[in-house]
């Protein structure tokens, strides 16, 4: 241009915001100033909310600054932009000072010092600026009331949120797109779902935050099958999904152990460019974890951008799995690129060990823990029982146990299981009956504790006498209650009982019913029950080689050749090969664990 001024520098200026270029707005705005042109309010008013949003707390400091110099800090607009910035940066104390500076205040400058303290998580803050918003007869707008609506739910106050929804509707503001889509995220929160169907389906303008804001919670509240109908609903409408939505829907599919939908998604993420988002590739690696697709899991991991969350999700993921050495080698990997571990690492690693029996490996862990101040944590602590009582280590697991001030259920089940297991079945008992005195409810995996004690020690009558308690206290038998029962009335030689039990199961029975009547069969010899079971647990688990292998046993230890060679044709026919068993070997200072494969020389 032949000729500039500030009207043109400012267009400059403003241009290079809208499109997202930053730098290239500060650069122009510097060479205004060096061009000896003064600024004004058009200026800076379009750059202080892109300090904030870029986070670029020096150069903000340096416009506030100049502002004040050339006195147009006390301007509502640059005012109301400086409150957000700081807002943005999360300097309330910085924030309030500028609002509380302000010669005049109007909706926004409530709004934005609101914003402020939402975003600080100072809830309470939020509630106490709205009222004052009203003694200074200010009306409040949508913008406003979007920002309260969600400090209500995180302080649990629903009639308060309700009575901002009748003011809503009052003030025609209940199907603006800002206050509708709070509307829906509250009452789905405050479990009212149904309340907040009706609220989105009345909306007559819908973004994908709508969309993505109905989605999440109807995953949270467990109504998977609603979340994915309204995913493609959402498309139909013309609504794109975006990385928000998939990270919503992915943990559905993880919990559905849809994979097909997972890998649908998958697909999506890929088509649309989406796949190296670090937040859709962590739920992927969730969602095949949760699905038993660990091989799909680690091949997302080693090509995406990875954090904690990569780490952990992979270390969960390995610890539940026949490959749970996985875990460990993970455990190292992560501190040698530098990420820290957290209690979710510290967990998934204690689980390996305990899957792996590395005992050794786990009390180095449990030192840790120690030197960092972690070995209380709640999580953490029951995963030490864990590791310990099936360890055998039930002195140690005692006292780790006794030194535990928040007992939960999860810690007293651990420890009735741990006892039953080696057999102290009367310490068992008497914990089964302290827990109750802590103020705690049995669950299901209480009374799978107990019973599995039952079945150790060969009490049939106590077993029975439990199970008719569970029942009578309205917790609904679930599969490991019943293969428990099965395995306690197959101990005890009661084989045509544990039939009678399978049969008259409400729900078809799974791998562990069948598996605990396969192991009684063994035991006892009984080969036409071992062949029903077998013919069940081949269609259920159909690549768990255990099973195969006690059936060829059973076969060839009573000469019936021709079915054990029927057998090992099917398991080659199917491609079944047993899992690869696994030594540990740790050097003389301690500092490395060696994983071997059998057959490794």
């Amino acid at each position: 241009m032949p000729e500039r001024d500030v009207v043109s520098w400012n267009s400059l200026v403003s241009a290079f915001l809208v499109n997202g270029m930053f730098h290239d707005a500060r650069r122009a705005l510097v060479s205004m100033m060096r061009s000896g042109f003064p600024l004004n309010v058009a200026s800076l008013v379009s750059v202080v909310p892109a300090c904030g949003t870029e986070q670029e707390e020096k150069f903000g400091l340096s416009i506030h600054a100049l502002a004040v110099k050339v006195g147009l800090n006390t301007m509502v607009n640059l005012a109301n932009a400086l409150v957000d910035m700081y807002g943005k940066f999360g300097d309330v104390e910085a924030s309030m000072q500028v609002f509380d500076g302000m010669l005049e205040q109007n909706e926004v400058s409530w709004n934005s010092a609101i914003g402020c303290f939402l975003n600080a998580g100072f809830y309470g803050d939020v509630l106490r600026m709205f009222r004052k918003m009203s003694e200074h007869n200010v009306m409040p707008g949508s913008i406003t009331l979007s920002s309260l609506l969600p400090a209500l739910v995180e302080l649990g106050s629903f009639d308060l949120g309700r009575e901002v929804h009748g003011y809503s509707i009052k003030r025609a503001m209940d199907l603006d797109i800002f206050v509708a889509n709070s509307l829906v995220d509250m009452y789905a929160k405050f479990g009212s779902l149904e309340k907040a169907s009706t609220i989105f389906e009345q909306m007559k303008d819908r973004n994908v935050v709508s969309w993505n804001a109905m989605i999440a919670n109807l995953v949270q509240n467990g109504a998977e099958t609603e979340a994915f109908r309204l995913v493609t609903d959402m498309q139909k409408s013309g609504e794109c999904p975006n990385s928000i939505t998939l990270v919503n829907v992915l943990p559905a599919c993880a919990r559905m152990a849809s994979l097909k939908m997972g890998k649908q998604i998958h697909a999506w993420s890929i088509r649309r460019g989406l796949m190296f988002d670090l937040f859709i590739s962590n739920a992927l690696i969730d969602m095949y974890s949760k699905c038993g697709q660990l091989s799909l899991a680690r091949n997302i991991f080693e090509r995406s951008e990875k954090d904690d969350v990569s780490y952990n999700t992979l270390i969960l993921g390995y610890s539940q799995s026949p490959w749970c050495f996985e875990s460990l080698l993970l455990f190292k990997q992560m501190r040698s690129v530098g990420i820290d571990y957290d209690a979710v690492s510290f967990m998934g690693a204690l689980s390996a060990c305990t899957n792996l029996s590395v005992f050794k490996h786990g009390k180095e862990i449990h030192c840790v823990l120690v030197r960092r101040l972690l070995s209380g944590h709640p999580f953490l602590s029951n995963s030490l029982l864990d590791l310990y009582t099936k360890g055998g280590m039930l002195v140690t697991a005692s006292k780790i146990f006794n030194k535990i001030t928040k007992k939960d259920v999860a810690s007293w089940n651990t420890m009735i299981l741990g006892y039953g297991m080696h057999g102290q079945i009367d310490i068992a008992f008497e914990l089964f009956e302290l827990m109750k005195g802590d103020g705690l409810d049995y669950d299901h995996v209480s009374y799978i504790a107990v019973l599995a004690a039952c079945s150790h020690g060969g009490l049939v009558d106590k077993g029975k006498k439990y199970f008719s308690q569970m029942v009578a206290q309205n917790i609904e038998p679930q599969q490991m209650h019943y293969a428990c029962m099965v395995d306690l009335l197959g101990r005890a030689g009661q084989l045509s009982k544990c039939a009678e039990i399978i049969r008259d199961m409400p729900f078809p029975a799974n791998s562990d019913v069948w598996g605990a009547l396969l192991g009684a069969c063994r035991i006892h010899g009984n080969i036409e029950l071992a062949q029903w079971a077998a013919e069940h647990l081949f269609e259920l688990k159909p690549e768990h080689s255990g099973y195969y292998t006690l059936m060829i046993n059973m076969y060839a230890e009573t000469g019936r050749w021709n079915e054990a060679n029927k057998i090992r044709k099917l398991m080659k026919s199917r491609k079944v090969q047993k899992n690869p068993a696994y030594s540990w070997v740790q050097d003389q200072d301690g500092n490395k664990l060696q994983a071997f494969l059998v057959g490794d020389g």
